[in-house]
């Protein structure tokens, strides 16, 4: 990997990860699950959000990133989390937990509230900054992921390839992967010319991803 590559590899500096680390060693609390736009809490900081298909590991890598184990719910059953999910970064940020899309085992009318809710939140946030979007790293971006980065780039909101698991595949085919991730993400505008590599089990590329929350403004 070579920084000539499209969608290198992101790396924060020491300084960077050091203001990731004081970010996340602040108040991580969870403050609430919303259904309707209505609900969302009052727009008055920075916020990033989460997405990604059911079982990709958005609540294991929010876990990791706050270094609290059960502040996002984990579960195996995909489509568990029906609200977007909305919790304390310091005193300055929002994490967002996004409902999962794709292969969620709940009814078809349960799954069309969501993504309106989504489509709505995605296009009428202000404060949001940056949309991350989790790609599993044994199977990189498929049909369902597609949909939703079409959504990011028609609600003009900035998101960034987070792959997750990567301790779960061989090198090798880690670089099969990233090839396959840069090829689908150099279609779409909204997609920010980086990817973070991460594994919430080893820990693998937290505090580059906390050093880039904190560099938001």
């Amino acid at each position: 990997m070579t920084d000539s590559l499209p969608f290198p590899v992101a790396e924060v500096t020491p300084e960077e990860a050091e203001r990731g680390r004081v970010l996340f060693a602040g108040e991580t609390e969870f403050v609430k699950g919303v259904v309707a736009m209505e609900g969302l809490p009052a727009a008055d900081r920075l916020e990033v959000c989460f997405a990604g298909r059911s079982n990709v590991g958005k609540s294991s890598l929010i876990n990791a990133l706050t270094g609290r184990k059960g502040l996002a719910r984990a579960s195996n059953t995909p489509g568990r989390t029906q609200e977007i999910n909305f919790f304390t970064c310091g005193d300055q940020s929002y994490l967002v937990d996004l409902p999962g899309y794709g292969f969620a085992n709940a009814p078809v009318k349960v799954v069309e509230k969501w993504q309106r809710l989504l489509k709505s939140y995605l296009s009428g946030r202000q404060t949001l900054r940056r949309a991350f979007v989790l790609v599993d790293a044994r199977h990189g971006v498929k049909k369902v992921d597609e949909e939703i980065l079409d959504l990011l780039d028609k609600s003009a909101v900035t998101f960034q390839a987070v792959l997750t698991k990567t301790d779960k595949i061989k090198p090798a085919e880690l670089e099969k992967v990233l090839d396959q991730v840069r090829a689908a993400l150099s279609k779409h505008p909204a997609a920010y010319p980086e990817i973070v590599l991460t594994s919430s089990e080893k820990g693998e590329g937290i505090a580059t991803l906390r050093g880039i929350i904190a560099a938001l403004d």
